[in-house]
């Protein structure tokens, strides 16, 4: 077993964003699993196809983009002294947070030359920018009622952890905050910019936390004392949970069924659609043949290029 554990950093030289759909459009020295990629395939197969093997283009919303911000903040907001982690300190990272999140790819484009930022789903009034910054500031002092930073010192923010298992399955994520106790015990921790999941959808919620402890227990041998959410919308809350080594190996082959199946789907190159809820909020649905739409051809060759398997004609270069 090969197991690394790193910080990638962008090309400006800091740390990369958790989960960070930049990063998530880079190809990978070969096919992998992360938790976002895992939670596509589980909601629809062929989401997961457009996103990963296609890898069609989507629009930002400033719901995702404020929610890069916040975490930006909170990351940067660790690299002051202790004594300086106020919320008043914190409040002061989100303008130069903001100036270089907008550079960025996409975000731009979110803005309205008359310096509104654009409705939320559903076609609603855009939102004026002073009160998407002001919502984005309410999110970071909410933080405060929550943890205390200034008696925290994380070892890693914005952490790649990666490891290949046995059967050559390589994981690969990013953890927002890795604690490490004085007696070696882990905490993971992730921030949400929404609210907390009803008790029925926590399982769901968990699941890109036990990626994570998978992850880390394969590269470190030591399985997290806690996992830790946190919930920066509405009232703020906390969700944690403490699992055990032979969870881990239950979730590990869990896993391993996903990445088998998503290997199936490459080889056949059949994807099948998923219509949920969820389809309101999807980017696809021109294509998406429950909406009567049709895929694009697969893109075998894509695929091949980065590693698949595949049983479809692929045209030699």
């Amino acid at each position: 077993m090969t197991a690394m554990v790193h910080t990638e950093p962008r090309a400006d030289g800091s740390a990369a964003a958790v989960e960070s759909p930049v990063l998530e459009a880079q190809a990978p020295r070969r096919p992998s699993l992360s938790p976002s990629r895992a939670a596509d395939f589980k909601t629809c197969p062929l989401l997961y196809r457009f996103r990963t093997i296609d890898r069609l283009p989507e629009k930002k919303s400033p719901a995702a983009v404020r929610g890069t911000l916040v975490h930006s903040v909170l990351e940067r907001l660790y690299d002051l002294p202790p004594a300086q982690r106020t919320p008043e300190a914190a409040l002061e990272l989100l303008e130069p947070a903001w100036a270089e999140l907008r550079e960025e790819p996409g975000v731009a484009e979110l803005f309205e030359s008359s310096g509104e930022a654009p409705g939320e789903a559903g076609g609603k009034a855009p939102e004026p920018l002073e009160s998407w910054l002001a919502s984005a500031g309410k999110l970071v002092e909410k933080y405060f009622t929550l943890e205390d930073p200034r008696r925290l010192q994380p070892e890693a923010r914005e952490e790649l952890v990666e490891v290949t298992l046995p059967d050559g399955l390589l994981l690969r994520g990013f953890v927002d905050r890795l604690d490490v106790a004085p007696n070696g015990a882990l905490r993971v921790v992730d921030y949400k910019t929404g609210s907390m999941p009803r008790e029925a959808f926590e399982s769901k919620a968990l699941f890109q936390m036990k990626f994570y402890a998978l992850v880390l227990w394969r590269t470190r041998g030591v399985v997290a004392a806690q996992l830790k959410l946190i919930y920066l919308g509405g009232a703020g809350d906390a969700l944690t949970y403490a699992p055990d080594e032979a969870e881990l190996i239950r979730f590990e082959r869990t896993l391993q069924a996903i990445w088998s199946a998503i290997e199936r789907a490459v080889e056949t190159g059949e994807f099948r659609p998923n219509r949920s809820r969820l389809c309101g909020w999807c980017d696809h649905q021109a294509v998406c043949p429950e909406f009567g739409g049709t895929p694009p051809p697969f893109p075998a060759e894509a695929a091949a290029a980065v590693g698949w398997r595949t049983s479809l004609q692929v045209t030699p270069v």
